[in-house]
């Protein structure tokens, strides 16, 4: 604005003077925490080396927050319920050749959004993937991209046996409660075929399973402090709610390896899982192991089990 100042003691007029105003713009800025607490590794955990990250509020991130009874434990929860999982399996044809070494790659592009390149690396079946007649299945999470409409697969032609004969492709997301069948037949080689090295598949809708969706469960599963309380077997969990609704048995390990790291003596382990939802009153489970390994014995203490409300608590 434009100003006037006072007037002088002799009471005379002072001409009138700009004033430079100086205006303070207070901005407003948003803070965004993805944490991801899980490995980056083929061969740890379900072996991705890349990982998609949904924002989490910032109650969840402090330790000692008591914002409406949020705390670090929901964590998990509250990441999974805001992505999918997805069960990738992969059919190699059985005909002379059809495996590759190549790099296989597969992108899932639904009715909202698409997964991006993801590499399929770690095999949760095979050590030597894509080979001749062979299942391989892998494990593919990512956020919401609403109904599968269609996928691409391919690879980066590298190796000594690049050539590849996919049969088909199967995916299963539990928590969207559909299993969808790509078939493809075909070679991905640059001398076969028509010498594409990726395809573009559409499901086969005879072939898509529909069922009640999954829902995601903590389970904190506690080895008691005595000696030789810890196992090297392959623990599994049963969950029984209301109306004789039970879950399917489902190993918490997801290898060998986590089988050797978990239910040490005096631990408490958390996991992560997908299973049919048997309502909001979990009225027992059914916890054991398989009995195999050279320490399979185990005092078990205690486990805790949490899902999240439809209120989101």
């Amino acid at each position: 604005r434009l100003l006037t100042s006072k007037r002088a003691p002799r009471e005379e007029p002072v001409a009138p003077f700009p004033f430079l105003c100086k205006c303070w713009v207070l901005l407003s800025f948003c803070r965004y925490y993805f944490p991801c607490q899980r490995w980056l590794a083929v061969e740890e955990d379900d072996g991705q080396i890349a990982r998609e990250l949904v924002p989490v509020d910032e109650a969840f991130v402090k330790k000692d927050s008591e914002n409406e009874g949020q705390s670090p434990a929901t964590l998990g929860l509250e990441q999974k319920a805001k992505s999918t999982t997805y069960t990738v399996k992969v059919k190699t044809g059985d005909k002379k050749n059809a495996g590759t070494d190549a790099n296989v790659f597969i992108i899932l592009y639904g009715s909202k959004d698409d997964t991006g390149i993801v590499s399929l690396k770690a095999s949760k079946i095979n050590k030597n993937k894509f080979e001749r007649g062979k299942v391989d299945e892998f494990t593919v999470e990512s956020v919401d991209i609403g109904d599968l409409k269609k996928i691409k697969i391919g690879h980066d032609n590298k190796g000594n046996s690049n050539g590849w004969f996919l049969e088909w492709v199967e995916i299963d997301a539990p928590s969207l409660g559909q299993c969808l069948k790509f078939p493809c037949g075909r070679w991905l080689d640059k001398s076969e075929d028509d010498g594409a090295i990726e395809r573009i598949i559409y499901p086969a809708e005879l072939q898509t399973v529909e069922y009640i969706p999954f829902v995601p469960y903590e389970i904190t599963v506690y080895t008691s402090d005595i000696f030789g309380a810890g196992t090297d077997a392959d623990v599994f969990i049963v969950l029984y709610g209301s109306d004789g609704i039970c879950t399917q048995q489902k190993s918490l390990c997801l290898n060998k390896r986590e089988q050797r790291m978990y239910f040490e003596r005096n631990s408490a382990n958390q996991f992560i899982v997908e299973l049919e939802d048997v309502g909001d009153i979990i009225e027992k489970i059914r916890i054991g192991h398989n009995g195999a390994g050279l320490n399979s014995g185990w005092h078990l203490d205690r486990v805790t089990v949490r899902r999240l409300l439809p209120n989101g608590k």
